[in-house]
């Protein structure tokens, strides 16, 4: 380590380039790489505390790296994976071109409206409290009295649900 600097300062100096390599590697990009090593940085040094919290800082680091790259990578995953499914018809309104289109868009929407008052009660208000409600999925899981992870699977049945049974009542023109 650096003589005279403050410890903390130091372990960020001597492990921030190796760190930022790993982490480069491990997400493709430069840029996010410094980002999370600033973060792994912050949540590895406690704030107001002079001594480093580690006898190891340098696995410890590495760890802290790897989880955070792992989540954004996560994240991203889910990310690429809502935009490549386009959402339903049903999902929200679109501008129609022409006025048959309109008519169906609507007997679509109407279709989906009676589907979802037909769903179970717990997947009808999870969709509707999230979907349309704009309630978080932990508002939605108290409200509910469940878990986050049975919200979000009430919400992908109630969504898979109307989405099947819309398309076998167009015969797949959706």
């Amino acid at each position: 380590m650096k003589e005279g600097l403050d410890p903390r300062f130091a372990l960020y100096l001597s492990y921030r380039a190796v760190l930022i390599d790993y982490a480069s590697y491990l997400l493709g990009s430069r840029e996010g790489a410094e980002d999370l090593v600033q973060e792994a940085f912050i949540k590895f040094i406690p704030s107001g505390g002079s001594r480093t919290p580690t006898a190891r800082p340098r696995s410890y680091l590495f760890r802290i790296v790897h989880n955070l790259a792992v989540d954004v990578l996560r994240r991203k995953r889910l990310e690429n994976l809502r935009s490549a499914h386009n959402a339903p018809v049903w999902a929200g309104s679109q501008a129609a071109a022409t006025p048959e289109e309109t008519v169906l868009y609507h007997e679509s929407e109407r279709r989906a409206m009676d589907i979802i008052a037909g769903l179970p009660e717990k997947q009808r208000v999870a969709l509707e409290m999230h979907r349309f409600g704009g309630y978080s999925v932990e508002e939605v899981a108290a409200h509910l009295g469940v878990s986050v992870p049975t919200v979000y699977r009430l919400i992908q049945a109630a969504v898979a649900t109307v989405t099947i049974r819309l398309e076998q009542d167009s015969g797949g023109r959706e």
